[in-house]
């Protein structure tokens, strides 16, 4: 005799009470709220007078695989951007992305000269930036601290919907990349080179997106 089990995908949540409800995506927000602190996003502090203090949002949405079918519940807490100060909670804002003809130009050198390429992808890339300001936050809907309700978070990395996020992420990963050895071009600084004796590597960046190509499998 078999047994056949059916599965129903739990739908979108309208609000965030009945997510916190939803075992499918209270399983996920616990998930995502776990990663923010392990990830040292915030501080937990008091709450100093007369500061914005920037609010924030639960998005939510299905990650589906190639026929269709769920992969996985997929949410983020989000900064709801528009409650930020200019000159106060944020000031120089860019995101950076590498030209198209610079792509085709590098994958054309790519594919003439038969060269592995990798496309790599950042997970959760805007939290690993860290922010020059001093941006106050509320504590995630649903996860405050049940000894601390009153505090704010006082952030340290970059979040999703922050205004100068992918700003923070770009002037990480730069700083970071150069550690290895790579270079950025002046024609376009999301593209970066690394020189290995006779062998080269090029490195695209398209936000969080990264193609890696090079002449040698080994470097790469």
């Amino acid at each position: 005799m078999t047994t056949t089990t059916h599965t129903t995908t739990s739908p979108l949540p309208k609000f965030v009470r009945s997510a916190l409800k939803d075992p499918n995506w209270h399983k996920a927000m616990e998930a995502e709220f776990e990663a923010l602190k392990s990830n040292r996003t915030w501080w937990l502090v008091d709450r100093p007078l007369g500061v914005n203090v920037v609010t924030g949002k639960w998005v939510f949405w299905h990650k589906l695989n190639p026929d269709g079918t769920l992969e996985r519940y997929k949410e983020r807490w989000v900064v709801c951007g528009f409650t930020q100060r200019e000159g106060v909670d944020f000031g120089e804002t860019f995101t950076i992305v590498v030209k198209p003809a610079t792509i085709r130009t590098v994958l054309a050198i790519a594919a003439s000269r038969n060269w592995s390429t990798k496309q790599l992808d950042v997970s959760n890339a805007f939290l690993h930036g860290h922010l020059k300001e001093q941006v106050f936050y509320q504590q995630p809907t649903g996860f405050i601290d049940k000894d601390k309700p009153n505090v704010v978070c006082l952030l340290d990395r970059s979040m999703y919907g922050l205004r100068q996020a992918p700003r923070a992420w770009f002037d990480w990963f730069a700083a970071f990349i150069r550690t290895l050895g790579f270079t950025a071009t002046r024609s376009n600084s999301s593209l970066f080179t690394l020189h290995h004796g006779n062998n080269i590597v090029y490195l695209l960046l398209y936000v969080d997106d990264i193609v890696l190509t090079g002449s040698a499998p080994a470097l790469l």
